[in-house]
């Protein structure tokens, strides 16, 4: 293949993941990063797994030069796009910052891409458009309704997409909205890496396995789920960067196309059962405090994925056990940055 996928935020958790895959299913990957919450190493590890360094430029979206020079200098034919802000705790604190990165840097990229003449593009969107579930399992078709700013950007994005594709008909553009991205490549080279107090459960869960901290929070023990605690459908990052892959064919395929699909496994652990899984995974035990709920947390979601098998032929398949060995295996390998 000559032609180039652009990967925003391609550095990050799942952007390097499915920059992994990409590679090993023949596509030259060029990285577009900020590294506001990743590392350059990456690169270089990247390579260790597929035998090749994707190309890389530090730019920011919001920086439409930076963004045109790269579609004048190499030949995109479509773009995953990562990049953005993702932390719901966060979010609630600094919307505006929220709103300007993945919202703004969203229409930058989309309104360069336009001027390029490169219309197909794969979204990184997420459950968190649901809101509080009506109904389980959270179908496509789940009327939408974000419970907090994070949610509320990849809404936004959502529906300018498709006020795109209803304008301009001959986009291919596929919305992939994630559930709990968790573990790690199984090499240990690559895995979730955030700068500062993990956001997500895993890592933190990890790092207090590993003794770097000493207690975990659980937010919230009082959700009317099985023993109180929040459930989520969590989701191998190996399975999501899978299915990105599988949704780039598709969108290859059609004339033009707007797909909306969920992907996660279709079932719901609890953050106890993750926390025990992860015990036995690391033969530690984890410390933890039940405390108060988390604003913009909801008691429980996963995935109806018939949408996903149908159209893209795509399953995940690793288990919780398999999730939680190889973040495991990552946390604890020499020179990880975990």
């Amino acid at each position: 293949m000559n032609s180039t996928i652009l990967v925003t935020g391609g550095s990050g958790f799942i952007g390097s993941h499915t920059t992994v895959a990409l590679q090993q299913a023949g596509y030259r990957v060029l990285i577009l990063d900020n590294l506001c919450n990743s590392r350059l190493e990456v690169l270089s590890r990247i390579k260790k797994i597929t035998g090749t360094e994707p190309g890389f430029v530090k730019a920011d979206i919001r920086d439409s030069k930076a963004l045109a020079a790269v579609f004048q200098s190499n030949r995109i034919a479509a773009v995953m796009h990562f990049a953005g802000l993702k932390a719901v705790g966060e979010s609630n604190q600094q919307p505006l910052q929220y709103y300007d990165n993945n919202v703004n840097g969203s229409v930058q990229l989309l309104t360069v891409m336009k001027q390029a003449g490169v219309k197909v593009f794969v979204f990184s969107s997420s459950a968190t458009v649901y809101g509080d579930p009506q109904r389980l399992p959270l179908t496509e078709d789940h009327p939408r309704s974000a419970t907090n700013p994070y949610g509320h950007t990849k809404l936004v994005v959502e529906d300018i997409l498709e006020s795109l594709y209803k304008a301009e008909g001959d986009w291919r553009i596929a919305r992939l909205r994630y559930f709990n991205p968790v573990g790690a490549h199984p090499s240990g080279l690559i895995g979730e890496a955030p700068q500062g107090t993990p956001n997500n459960l895993m890592p933190y869960v990890a790092q207090v396995a590993v003794g770097a901290r000493p207690r975990l929070q659980i937010f919230g023990g009082d959700y009317n789920t099985a023993d109180g605690t929040g459930v989520r459908d969590y989701i191998h990052v190996t399975d999501l960067a899978q299915g990105h892959v599988a949704a780039l064919r598709y969108c290859e395929q059609m004339q033009d196309e707007l797909l909306t699909v969920n992907l996660g496994t279709g079932k719901g652990y609890s953050v106890l059962e993750m926390v025990h899984a992860f015990e036995q995974a690391s033969s530690k035990p984890i410390a933890y405090d039940i405390v108060g709920r988390r604003a913009g947390d909801i008691a429980a979601c996963w995935a109806d994925t018939t949408q996903a098998e149908r159209k893209l032929g795509w399953r995940a398949s690793k288990s919780i056990k398999e999730m939680c060995d190889d973040a495991w295996r990552w946390q604890v390998a020499p020179g990880s940055w975990a």
